[in-house]
């Protein structure tokens, strides 16, 4: 097929590489703009450009799909068919319009649940047990179109976000690879969501990562693991900001936010209902590590 590919970090950059490796004719990888990161503030550019530049395919990154430039070059690259990942950006309809096969999404999640921008971040938060990947046909509003396949996967009871980024990379890779033949085919299938049973995941925020003790061990545990890899959760203790990347429950009770103890072990936090053992953090200004380790040239006062 030929394809307009349109995204931006490495989840969309696994799809584009899926896409080479199928044979597809990539007639054009649309991209956002290189952005100044780190403290020198040099531009980087996307792990879609680099990929996209490495196969020597042409590369644009237009500030806004909106004032009719970028559906005139669309429609010179003349795709069948736009297959659009972790864009960042809202297509319009001029653009919608445009490949004879339609716009096609892969997104984080089973639709309709977690339309947004952190569907996998927001499944781990809330302790679900199972999530997916969809693709489905695109439209104007946000990850609203008609759904053409799913492929689900278990959340395992200790993964972080990202690991699950990692492995539903390779998942909506496959998926993409499978859907887009029978799309070819005229085989696909075209299943319209339920609004009524849809939920938003908007990006998650730096003012999310502190802890709040007065939860439940549990609620506490899916917290942490779906702050990594950011903003990573984060726990006043003895008057020091950590960030906090592993807990155990245990069943000592206290006062949410109290420390019970510290140790070889870790740091014995209560909150709502039990307690849990901090066993990898790191401290302002240190790197990440045990608890134990920090703690043997660190000890903190308990109150």
């Amino acid at each position: 097929m030929r394809i307009v590919f349109m995204g931006t970090p490495e989840f969309a950059a696994r799809s584009l590489g899926r896409l080479y490796e199928d044979g597809h004719e990539i007639a054009g990888v649309f991209t956002q703009p290189d952005k100044p990161k780190n403290r020198g503030m040099q531009l980087r550019e996307s792990p879609v450009k680099t990929l996209a530049l490495a196969r020597k395919t042409p590369v644009f990154q237009p500030k806004t799909l909106r004032d009719g430039e970028a559906a005139a070059r669309i429609r010179d690259l003349a795709p069948e068919i736009i297959v659009v990942v972790a864009y960042g950006k809202i297509l319009p309809a001029s653009v919608l319009e445009i490949p004879p096969l339609g716009c096609v999404n892969i997104h984080g999640s089973i639709l309709p649940r977690y339309r947004g921008a952190a569907p996998i971040q927001r499944s781990v938060l809330n302790g679900d047990r199972e999530t997916g990947v969809t693709v489905m046909y695109m439209a104007e509003e946000l990850d609203a179109g008609d759904i053409i396949s799913v492929r689900r996967t278990e959340i395992g009871p200790e993964e972080t976000s990202g690991e699950l980024f990692e492995r539903m990379m390779d998942l909506g890779a496959e998926l993409l690879g499978e859907t887009l033949p029978e799309i070819a085919a005229g085989r696909a299938g075209r299943t319209p969501q339920d609004e009524a049973a849809a939920t938003f995941a908007p990006p998650l925020q730096k003012s999310e990562a502190p802890i709040d003790w007065n939860r439940t061990p549990a609620e506490i545990h899916n917290h942490i693991r779906g702050m990594i890899p950011w903003p990573v959760a984060t726990a006043e203790l003895d008057g020091k900001t950590f960030k906090i990347f592993k807990v155990k429950p245990d069943a000592a009770e206290g006062a949410p936010g109290e420390i019970l103890s510290s140790g070889a072990n870790g740091v014995l936090v209560a909150c709502r209902g039990g307690s849990l053992l901090i066993e990898e953090l790191q401290a302002p200004g240190k790197k990440r590590m045990c608890a134990g380790d920090y703690l043997r040239g660190n000890p903190l006062g308990l109150r």
